[in-house]
């Protein structure tokens, strides 16, 4: 009986569950389960279900979405009394982005069927509403993603160019060798997706590293910055 009382008290404190009729406090209160999660560990992945509504009590979680090529943006840094997988209980889909545990951060998890009690009926229009919106949402999400992507590749785009000076032959060419830290740090992105972005530059024809270390930059990366 105390752990339901500690659930309960624990429960009033989360803004999501305000709201709540105390029957469906209650029955919140049963069913919910603590968990915690290390620093650095997935707690949802994108593309798959995990039917579960997460509600952080303690720390902090990234939000994060990858493309099909690897590339990665962060969406959103979420803490105490944000929550999780909303979106793929309300529609039934997918997880649309990765989620992972910055720090060591506890957190509520509550199932399908409880969460689901709590929602309107399926065939109320407030539902039909709600369904719209994380469809909206879901949209959006993938702009973002893309947007942030195109801006990386702009803001790395336009750092090599202003490295970049004509060699003997007229050719741009950045002689000393940058690192991907160096450059991450002047774009203001992780060394992960700066590494990427350059990779993806090099596969495509933008860019091209000689024998000795130095790059050689094509007209057309301006088109890019």
């Amino acid at each position: 009986m105390s752990t339901m009382l500690s659930n309960l008290e624990l429960i009033r404190r989360v803004p999501l569950f305000a709201l709540l009729t105390a029957s469906q406090a209650e029955a919140v209160a049963e069913a919910i389960i603590k968990r915690r999660f290390k620093r650095g560990e997935s707690i949802v992945e994108q593309g798959e279900k995990s039917n579960m509504l997460f509600i952080i009590l303690t720390g902090r979680v990234r939000v994060v979405t990858t493309d099909k090529r690897g590339r990665e943006v962060i969406l959103a840094t979420l803490q105490p009394g944000d929550y999780i997988g909303e979106m793929s209980l309300i529609d039934n889909e997918p997880h649309s982005a990765s989620v992972r545990a910055e720090v060591q951060t506890d957190m509520l998890t509550l199932a399908r069927a409880e969460f689901a009690r709590c929602l309107p009926e399926n065939s109320s229009m407030s539902y039909a509403i709600m369904k719209g919106l994380v469809q909206r949402l879901r949209q959006a999400d993938r702009k973002i993603e893309s947007l942030a992507l195109m801006d990386v590749y702009g803001r790395v785009a336009r750092s090599l160019l202003e490295f970049a000076v004509p060699d003997r032959e007229g050719l741009l060419t950045i002689r000393e060798r940058i690192s991907r830290q160096d450059i991450a740090k002047m774009v203001g992105a992780s060394r992960e997706m700066v590494s990427r972005v350059m990779k993806d530059l090099e596969d495509r024809g933008f860019i091209e590293t000689r024998v000795d270390g130095s790059m050689l930059i094509k007209d057309r990366l301006t088109t890019l910055g």
